[in-house]
C-alpha cells in the first residue's frame, strides 16, 4: 500500500475540512452515558492540529445500524457533548439530516469552530455510497480528512465516495494505525505473539492463515477454539461450530506439528450446560468436555502456558477475548492473558472491538503500546486486503498537489 499524504502535507488554513472519525461507541444499557469513550479521545489529536491550523471542522460519522432512518437512539448529540468536554471548545451539533439545513448550518463556518453532523447512517446513501450523497457531502467543504479507521473497510459515502470530490488525506489516528499495524507484519519484535479469541473462526480464519507464518507462537482461545479442538478429534458438546471450516482448522492445526512453536491451542477449558452468567459451571481438560456442556472460557493450565509465552514475547497482536469476560465466572483467561500482554514494557498491539473493552475493564488500557479503534478493519489490513477508506486517499509520491 502506496503511504497516504495526511494532514500535515496540505494547507488548511481559512479552509473547511470535513472530517470522518469514528465514533461509534458504546452506551450503558438504557442511558446516554458512553461507556468507553476510547474511540472520541483517539480523535483528539487530530481535530486540535485542525484547530491549531485555522481550520473549521465539520465533523461526520455513523452510530449503530439505523439501516437508512432516524433513530433517536442512535443520536450523536450526547457524543458532541462529551467531544465539547475533551476539546474544552463548544461543539455545534446539526441535528437534522435535511442538507438544506445542514448547509444552512455550516455554511458560515469560521475557523477555530467545530460542528458535529447527525448520525450518517440516517440517510440511506451513506452505506450505499450513492454518488449524489456523496455529492451533498463533499459540497460542506474544501477538504476532506479521514480519521476513522474503524471504517476504513467499508466503500461508503463518508468513506469512500466523497474523496471523488474533494481533496482527500489522512488523519493523524489513520496514520498512526496503519503504522502500527504495518510494523507488526513486516517488522515486529520478535519473539512475535499473536492471540487471537472471539466466538467466530470465519471472522478470523484468514487472520490465523497471515499470522500463523509471520508469529512465533499463535494462541488460539474463545469460542472459535471450538472448531480447532473439533478438527482434532475433540468432543466439545454445545459449543458453537462453523463446520465449513473444519477442513481449514484441520490444516492449520497439522501443520504446527511442523514447527518450533506455531499454534496453541487450549488444553483445557471452563465448561457450562447453559449460556448464563449464574449457572453451574466447571473445570475440564478438552478431552473431557461433555455432550451437554460448552466452552466458556479457557482453563488454568492453558491460561500458565499463555502466559508462559506470553512473558517471553518482545511484540504481541491481540484480537479477541478468551471467553466470555463479561461475566466474572468466565473472565479469569481474558483478564490473566490482558495482564500478561500489559506488563514488561513488550509492544503490543490491540485489535479493537471487544478486546478493547476486555482491556478496560481490566485496568491496562494505559499500557498498551497501541490500542486500534478497528476490530474488523484491523483484521483485514492484515489479512492483506484493500481497505477502500484509505485506498481512495491521495498517495504521498502522487505529482498533483493539494
Amino acid at each position: 500500500m502506496p503511504d497516504k499524504k495526511t494532514i500535515r502535507d496540505v494547507d488548511v488554513s481559512g479552509k473547511k475540512v470535513l472530517l470522518r472519525v469514528d465514533f461509534n461507541v458504546p452506551f450503558k444499557p438504557g442511558t446516554v452515558e458512553i461507556s468507553n469513550t476510547n474511540r472520541i479521545t483517539s480523535s483528539l489529536p487530530t481535530i486540535r492540529y485542525l484547530l491549531d491550523h485555522g481550520a473549521a471542522i465539520i465533523i461526520c460519522s455513523h452510530l449503530g445500524r439505523p439501516k437508512g432512518k432516524a433513530v433517536k437512539s442512535l443520536t450523536l448529540g450526547p457524543i458532541g457533548e462529551k467531544l465539547s468536554q475533551f476539546l474544552d471548545v463548544p461543539v455545534g451539533f446539526c441535528p437534522s439530516i435535511d442538507f438544506c439545513e445542514i448547509d444552512l448550518f455550516t455554511r458560515d463556518l469560521k475557523s477555530g469552530q467545530v460542528v458535529l453532523l447527525e448520525n450518517l447512517r440516517f440517510h440511506v446513501g451513506e452505506e450505499e455510497n450513492e454518488a449524489g450523497f456523496s455529492l451533498l457531502l463533499s459540497g460542506l467543504a474544501d477538504i476532506y480528512v479521514n480519521d476513522a479507521f474503524g471504517a476504513a473497510h467499508r466503500a461508503h459515502a463518508s468513506t469512500q465516495g466523497v474523496t471523488r470530490y474533494l481533496p482527500s488525506v489522512a488523519g493523524l489516528l489513520l496514520e498512526e494505525e496503519i503504522r502500527s499495524l504495518r510494523h507488526v507484519m513486516l517488522d515486529p519484535p520478535r519473539p512475535f505473539t499473536a492471540v487471537l479469541g472471539g466466538a467466530k473462526i470465519s471472522d478470523k480464519i484468514n487472520v490465523v492463515k497471515r499470522l500463523d507464518s509471520m508469529a512465533d507462537t499463535v494462541l488460539i482461545g474463545g469460542g472459535m477454539a471450538a472448531t480447532f479442538l473439533k478438527a482434532q478429534g475433540f468432543n466439545v458438546g454445545l459449543s458453537l461450530v462453523e463446520e465449513n471450516f473444519l477442513l481449514e482448522a484441520e490444516t492449520l492445526v497439522s501443520n504446527r506439528d511442523t514447527r518450533i512453536s506455531g499454534l496453541m491451542l487450549p488444553s483445557d477449558v471452563v465448561v457450562s450446560k447453559s449460556f448464563h452468567s449464574d449457572v453451574e459451571h466447571r473445570i475440564c481438560e478438552v478431552s473431557d468436555i461433555k455432550y451437554d456442556e460448552m466452552l466458556l472460557d479457557i482453563g488454568p493450565q492453558t491460561v500458565k502456558k499463555y502466559v508462559n509465552v506470553l512473558e517471553k514475547s518482545a511484540s504481541v497482536f491481540w484480537n479477541g477475548p478468551m471467553g466470555v469476560f463479561e461475566w466474572e465466572q468466565y473472565s479469569l483467561g481474558t483478564k490473566l492473558v490482558a495482564e500478561a500482554i500489559s506488563a514488561g514494557g513488550r509492544a503490543s498491539v490491540i485489535g479493537g472491538g471487544s478486546t478493547v473493552e476486555a482491556i478496560s475493564k481490566f485496568g491496562v488500557e494505559g499500557r498498551m503500546t497501541h490500542i486500534s479503534t478497528g476490530g474488523g478493519a484491523s483484521l483485514e489490513f492484515l489479512e492483506g486486503k484493500n481497505l477502500p477508506g484509505i485506498e481512495s486517499l491521495t498517495d504521498f509520491d502522487n505529482p498533483e498537489c493539494i
